[in-house]
């Protein structure tokens, strides 16, 4: 092989596999930086848990623990059927409940005109419900007009 193929050869496999990168990170929402505040009573254990892998999907997170959140969730326009245990506010959408990190970071690069995802109560199997037999559950999708729709099977 001359010196000349080889050189090309290796620039071409570095390219290609640049371009991959490159593809790979386009399809991959990032939040780095993205801040997302949680509202969650100060003793539950679950809601901990959800925070932090939340944190380690990237969201810049703020807490606010509160005896009461009803008021949070009130405002926030959550209907009682799609109620858990905490809600979080991130990039203009409400998150209800136990929502994965990949379905927000989806949400939030289609810039949907949804108002918010929900796990509606405490699905054993869902992000921060982890233990014991994993239920199927829907993250349900809602918009301004508490219009609901299953976002997602997981």
């Amino acid at each position: 092989m001359t010196k000349f193929r080889a050189t090309t050869g290796l620039g071409l496999a570095a390219m290609a596999l640049i371009g991959a990168t490159f593809a790979a990170s386009a399809h991959a929402p990032a939040v780095k930086g993205v801040q997302m505040t949680v509202h969650k009573s100060p003793s539950c254990g679950c809601c901990a848990k959800w925070v932090e892998l939340m944190t380690a999907a990237g969201f810049d997170v703020i807490v606010h623990d509160m005896e009461d959140v009803e008021p949070i969730k009130d405002k926030n326009h959550v209907a009682n059927n799609l109620r858990s245990c905490h809600t979080a506010l991130v990039g203009g959408y409400v998150i209800e409940g136990h929502v994965p990190a990949d379905l927000i970071k989806k949400l939030i690069s289609e810039k949907s005109t949804l108002a918010g995802l929900a796990v509606p109560g405490m699905v054993t199997g869902s992000p921060g419900m982890e233990g014991g037999a994993k239920q199927a559950y829907d993250v349900v999708s809602f918009d301004q007009n508490g219009k609901t729709g299953v976002y997602a099977k997981r």
